[in-house]
């Protein structure tokens, strides 16, 4: 009778490690699922956020391109407005600066 009780108890601890065996490979089963499962969740997350930041930069940058060709233009209109500037102060004072000149060159000093 203590033999049958256990051979019993045996089968029964090979059994209840059988199981856990059982539970084990199907927790790492789910873990890997959900590890998997969590990957794919981040590359698309990934993807969106970088289709976000491209598409915001696209803007940027056509915005930018836009205001550039304006930018010229104010550039354009404000170097020709400097350049007249210039040549008028030229022609006003172009004479003072001659006679200036002429002085110094003929003046002799000791």
């Amino acid at each position: 009778m203590a033999s049958s009780r256990g051979h019993g108890g045996i089968q029964q601890l090979l059994a209840a490690e059988q199981e856990a065996q059982h539970i084990v490979n199907a927790a790492r089963s789910a873990k890997n699922a959900r590890l998997k499962q969590a990957k794919d969740e981040a590359e698309r997350e990934i993807a969106e956020y970088r289709a976000h930041v491209e598409a915001e930069f696209q803007k940027k940058v056509q915005a930018s391109s836009g205001d550039s060709g304006a930018n010229v233009k104010r550039l354009e209109y404000e170097t020709a407005e400097k350049i007249n500037h210039l040549s008028t102060e030229g022609s006003r004072i172009s004479n003072d600066v001659v006679q200036m000149l002429l002085k110094q060159v003929t003046t002799v000093r000791n």
